[in-house]
């Protein structure tokens, strides 16, 4: 029986990329295929658990010093939404750009949905995606979030730069999941980058890290790798 259909259903150079990876091997190539299938359900479980106790420790963290009564999320003086300027040079023309520009229409847009002024803190958490969480431990938020707030929800002299690297690669790990991508890729350790998570998790919520280990399913999938 011919196994076309998997190439009209993955598209032959999806396919073909397990295909290198299996020699040549088909039948090989297809179950390499559900095992990343697998292997992406059971690291969005941890994931996806990860994510929400990034977000509410890093809103408890602002909030814990955050001075108007005004949810930091929805004050028109949030370091989330204020212009960022920095300098950059362009084919010899210095140029002044808003580094704070995609996480500001984020916030809108997160409002937006939540209806305007019906929005709420906890609604308008739910609705920004990790990206947004993701970029308040770059280098541009360091002065405007990470000193006067977000370096409360680690341990003293926990290095910010350290803290960025790791979720800049669990957040892409997670953006290869969401496309359906293969998780083989030579660029991409996925142990070390769910490794990070646990760290990065125990520091923000030690009981939440524990209940993680307790029902993560990544380790006993890995060991089944082809």
């Amino acid at each position: 029986m011919s196994d076309l259909w998997i190439d009209s259903w993955l598209s032959g150079a999806r396919f073909q990329r397990y295909i290198d990876e299996c020699s040549g091997d088909r039948g090989e190539a297809l179950r390499l295929y559900e095992w990343n299938a697998e292997l992406s359900q059971v690291l969005m479980h941890d994931i996806s658990h990860f994510e929400v106790a990034l977000r509410n420790a890093y809103d408890a963290a602002i909030m814990q010093s955050w001075p108007h009564s005004t949810h930091w999320l929805l004050h028109p003086d949030s370091p989330a939404v204020t212009p960022i300027w920095r300098t950059r040079e362009v084919n010899g023309i210095k140029r002044g750009t808003d580094v704070n520009e995609v996480n500001r229409k984020s916030v809108d847009e997160a409002i937006a949905r939540c209806g305007y002024a019906r929005a709420t803190p906890g609604k308008v958490i739910a609705e920004l995606s990790f990206g947004f969480w993701r970029q308040l431990t770059t280098a541009a938020m360091e002065k405007t979030v990470w000193v006067p707030y977000l370096h409360r929800a680690y341990p003293q002299r926990t290095s910010r730069r350290l803290i960025d690297r790791d979720i800049a690669a669990i957040n892409n790990l997670r953006n290869r999941i969401a496309h359906h991508e293969p998780l083989l890729s030579g660029t991409l350790d996925v142990p070390a980058t769910h490794q990070a998570m646990l760290a990065c998790l125990r520091t923000l919520a030690p009981e939440v890290h524990a209940h993680v280990l307790r029902t993560s399913r990544v380790a006993e999938t890995l060991t089944r790798m082809h």
